[in-house]
């Protein structure tokens, strides 16, 4: 562990931030996309994520050398706090450079668009939050991107207990509706420029908001934060789709009804959305007792069950009514509708794989008042001792690339060797597990 943490702390961080890849010789970093030396990134698996296996690595053994580097991390997340309160995926120490963004600090400039997409404000605040509890609040930088992240987090909820995927400030009240199926041709009309103001449960914004603010009410004791789960909760309700598809859309307008995002994202009931959702009301059931957080979930089980794919899997979008698969072809830029699955855009996830049966476990073990059974130990050990074995001189994981699709989509081709704050992530906090389970 502390090989691994020393070359990733020392001969991989910049201005104690991490991107998503690195080449072996560092000489090539990924982000979404080619990254600069002056470049950190947010959102998972980025800089709270490596942050946050370093408290995990401290919390295990005590030592203050991962404290220490999760503190360098947490400072690199707060520089690139935006006016706005939140985070973009990226942080630019280049005043002048491409990505650069009007900070809090006012080290910055250009936009002050504070995302939810992706988790990049909720991974930025979970670490903050985190780290401020480890620092006995005494932080004065860290305590304080806390608190103003969570305010402008608060400040974002719309009164049905929605979020939207962006925000410069407080959002705009609107008024209280029930989902519905649009009466209009939505392959035509309908489409909303600024989809990105409007209530979005795309890329589980829902979910890792929830994570976020079920942390901040541990930590904090705040019953506000209770009272934004809740309205959360809620609003997901309000946003299960009426039959004869009781699942969730991936946006919703002012009217709750699904609207297209980008022009390869219709407006349609997604698999992938639904599922996340039911473990987010899960969530809440087990933080709040509350069982009408449940109610939701048989229907949209038997939903995602009518809508597998002959493989199993589940379609990122089903048609609204008629509930057949949705998919996009592509040429060039443009983008047509279509329910063959044979020439797909390599880009997007369009298929994602059915968690049925390990959400009608958790669904059990909730009703039952029983937490997820711990991995199991001897599965435990022998994963250990294949990170320690695979670990080389240098304190590196390498991965080589086996052509699989990755965060960013960075040009590694198959068989090319790679660094990932992901792998480094996991197998550290993998390592703590184990040892704070032996620790006697």
């Amino acid at each position: 562990m502390k090989r691994a943490a020393t070359y990733f702390r020392e001969s991989v961080a910049t201005h104690g931030g991490y991107v998503y890849h690195y080449s072996p010789d560092l000489q090539q970093r990924w982000g979404e996309g080619v990254a600069t030396r002056d470049q950190i990134w947010i959102q998972p698996p980025g800089t709270p994520t490596v942050g946050m296996a370093f408290l995990s690595a401290y919390q295990a053994t005590g030592d203050e050398y991962y404290l220490e580097a999760a503190r360098e991390a947490a400072y690199a997340v707060a520089y690139g706090q935006l006016k706005s309160g939140g985070w973009q995926n990226c942080v630019d120490f280049n005043k002048r450079g491409t990505r650069v963004n009007l900070y809090r600090n006012g080290k910055g400039g250009g936009k002050n668009n504070s995302s939810f997409d992706d988790g990049q404000t909720q991974s930025a605040l979970l670490f903050m939050i985190k780290m401020d509890k480890a620092l006995d609040f005494k932080d004065k930088t860290i305590h304080e991107s806390a608190m103003v992240g969570l305010q402008a987090v608060l400040d974002a909820q719309f009164p049905n207990g929605a979020f939207p995927q962006v925000f410069t400030g407080p959002v705009t009240p609107q008024p209280m509706a029930s989902s519905n199926f649009p009466d209009y041709d939505w392959r035509t009309a309908g489409r909303v420029k600024n989809y990105w103001d409007m209530y979005t449960l795309n890329d589980n914004v829902s979910g890792y908001i929830a994570k976020t603010l079920i942390e901040a009410h541990s930590v904090y004791d705040d019953p506000k934060y209770l009272t934004a789960l809740e309205k959360l909760g809620d609003f997901l309700i309000l946003a299960q789709m009426p039959q004869p598809q009781p699942g969730w859309a991936q946006q919703y307008n002012y009217n709750m009804q699904p609207i297209w995002a980008r022009k390869f994202e219709p407006p349609g009931i997604s698999g992938d959305e639904t599922q996340e959702v039911i473990d987010t009301l899960l969530d809440l059931v087990e933080l709040t007792g509350n069982v009408k957080y449940l109610k939701p979930i048989p229907a949209a089980i038997a939903w995602l069950k009518e809508s597998q794919l002959p493989n199993g899997q589940l379609a990122r979008y089903y048609e609204l009514k008629t509930n057949r698969p949705l998919y996009m072809q592509r040429e060039g830029k443009v983008y047509s509708l279509t329910y063959d699955d044979s020439n797909l855009p390599s880009h997007y996830g369009w298929k994602t794989d059915s968690r049925i049966r390990e959400l009608e476990d958790r669904v059990k073990r909730v009703k039952d008042g029983k937490p997820a059974p711990p991995l199991d130990s001897s599965e435990l050990q022998r994963s250990v001792e294949a990170l320690v074995g695979s670990l080389d001189k240098q304190g590196r994981w390498v991965t080589v690339s086996q052509g699989e699709r990755l965060v960013g989509q960075p040009k590694i081709a198959e068989g090319m060797s790679y660094i990932s704050s992901e792998v480094f992530s996991e197998n550290l906090r993998t390592l703590s597990e184990y040892l704070s389970r032996n620790e006697n």
